[in-house]
């Protein structure tokens, strides 16, 4: 019998970006990017593991806007042009690099990779939140649900129906779409204050993920660290990161993705190639941006990118190969020495974004399969979970309250209030307040009730931590502010509208088109608790 047990979590997560209004916005590609990059690669990984009788077990959140967009007809048909471009300029790359042996090779083996990202895309219909639901009817994959749009819980707890609209939206949003109540929530941004495993409770959540600080300074101290859960006052559970794990697969010093085998992630044929052939593939204004096609490794990592040798999946697939054995074998002894100590079975609980894994570091998937295949066959120390399993198998743990946390920098809120975002939230905290206020309405008719949910929406798509988040980062800045604005802006004109009984019915459709988030969304969700 195995001495503990360990946990990988992945977190899939995309702003809702969807623009009907416009013919082309950059930003629109994070999702086919990541389809390409992340989440078929991850459902090959599945598919391979189950076809050759391995009995994976991965906890995975999907969060209401990337499933959303997943499913949304028009943003389908749109990575279904993107993929077409990509098909048609690595044909060209085999013929322009005929006499190039490495690059053609190259250019050869992403044509096989884009046919099978086709092939896959279409034998789901298109329908990727589907492909993953097959895997959580098996019980290999527990998917776990997030705030409605990843909205930063802590920094609006003075309005707590603001916070309790963020998680029933979720949980109502994840019934429709897999038919069942989600099992656990993945905290946005990891952030935990103190009281909000209340409300996780009553709308049904088992388990939440904070970071490992939030378990380590909880009160009292648990005797296990991380390595157990805990559970609070209500009931539900807290799993903390595990600091050890995290660190080999993030790490930018010692973590796995830096390998100098690895492929490069900055040197793109987008920037790379000659204008005037490239042009048909970057953006209509002419502006050249990464295409994802990619022919160089890491070299070395002091090295700048004009001094890169050339890529070569084989020996990257040996060296994830390789991480993946150093990655079991380090949690071996991880859970053999703390099973000695703790004399019950510890729990390793390893979470990173989902876009980790194939996007940034484009061996993440090869190294997951690895993973899985020689936890399955070299040990037997460890078996690998999933945290609604662990839970059922392991129903008794230490009562605790956790610390507040994040898993941004400082480990606390600094990352999303500070002096570039800061402006953001007086707004955010009047809306919050308006909405509270509308939701004591009852509407006269349906074009009332249509623009009150409509503000719901708004208010929801206003909340989102991710333009915050980008404003720190310093990329892509102008566009998250303008979705800040844009969102707040409309819940200005909704708010006014409905109390002034002058709702413009044009101008309701034609927001309704464009942000389409929760369809069956019910403003009454925002009445006082």
């Amino acid at each position: 019998m195995a001495l503990g047990y360990v946990a990988l979590v992945l977190h899939a997560h995309l702003p809702f970006v969807r623009h009907p209004e416009s013919d082309y916005v950059l930003e629109e590609e994070w999702l086919y990017e990541a389809i390409t990059e992340t989440y078929i690669p991850l459902l090959h990984v599945f598919e391979g593991l189950k076809r050759d009788g391995i009995d994976f077990k991965i906890t995975m959140s999907m969060t209401p806007p990337l499933i959303s967009m997943l499913k949304d007809e028009l943003l389908q048909d749109r990575y279904d042009a993107h993929l077409a471009l990509l098909e048609e300029l690595i044909e060209k790359e085999i013929e322009h690099n005929e006499f190039n042996g490495h690059i053609k090779y190259l250019a050869e083996y992403y044509a096989k990779e884009f046919e099978t990202t086709r092939k896959t895309w279409e034998r789901y219909d298109r329908d990727l939140v589907n492909a993953f639901k097959q895997f959580l009817d098996s019980g290999n994959l527990e998917i776990i649900t997030c705030g409605a749009t990843h909205g930063y819980l802590p920094l609006m707890k003075m309005y707590p129906q603001a916070v309790w609209g963020q998680i029933q939206v979720a949980c109502e949003h994840y019934e429709e779409t897999f038919g069942r109540r989600p099992k656990g929530i993945w905290l946005p941004e990891c952030a935990y204050y103190e009281g909000v495993e209340r409300m996780l409770a009553d709308a049904g959540l088992r388990y939440f993920l904070t970071d490992g600080h939030g378990l380590l300074y909880a009160r009292p101290r648990p005797r296990f660290g991380t390595y157990a859960p805990i559970f609070t006052e209500t009931g539900v559970a807290a799993f903390g990161r595990d600091h050890e794990s995290s660190q080999q697969v993030w790490s930018s010093e010692v973590g796995y993705p830096g390998a100098i085998e690895y492929r490069e992630f900055y040197k793109d044929l987008g920037w790379e190639a000659d204008y005037e052939y490239i042009k048909p593939y970057i953006m209509p204004n002419g502006q050249r941006k990464n295409i994802g096609i990619k022919y160089h490794k890491i070299t070395s990592r002091d090295g700048g990118l004009s001094e890169k040798a050339l890529y070569d999946p084989y020996w990257a697939k040996e060296k994830a190969a390789e991480h993946a054995g150093n990655f079991m074998y380090n949690r071996e002894v991880q859970v053999g020495n703390l099973a000695g100590m703790m004399h019950r079975p510890p729990i390793v609980v390893s979470p990173y974004d989902a876009e980790l894994f194939g996007h940034w570091w484009y061996e993440g998937p090869w190294f997951i399969d690895y993973l899985f295949r020689k936890s399955w066959f070299d040990q037997n120390v460890f078996d690998m979970t999933h945290l609604a399993e662990y839970l059922q198998v392991n129903p008794t743990q230490q009562v605790c309250r956790p610390s507040q946390s994040s898993w941004g920098y400082k480990g606390f809120h600094e990352y999303w209030l500070n002096e570039t975002n800061a402006w953001v939230y007086p707004h955010l905290h009047k809306i919050a307040e308006r909405m509270i206020y509308l939701a004591t309405r009852e509407p006269e008719d349906l074009l009332e009730e249509k623009a009150l949910n409509q503000a719901a929406r708004e208010l929801l798509l206003a909340q989102s931590s991710d333009w915050a988040f980008i404003m720190r980062t310093g990329t892509m800045v102008p566009y998250a502010i303008r979705r800040t604005r844009s969102h707040v802006t409309r819940f200005n004109k909704l708010y006014e509208d409905i109390l002034a009984g002058e709702i413009d019915s044009g101008w309701l459709e034609k927001v309704e088109e464009i942000d389409n988030i929760f369809p069956n969304i019910n403003y009454r969700v925002y009445r006082p608790l």
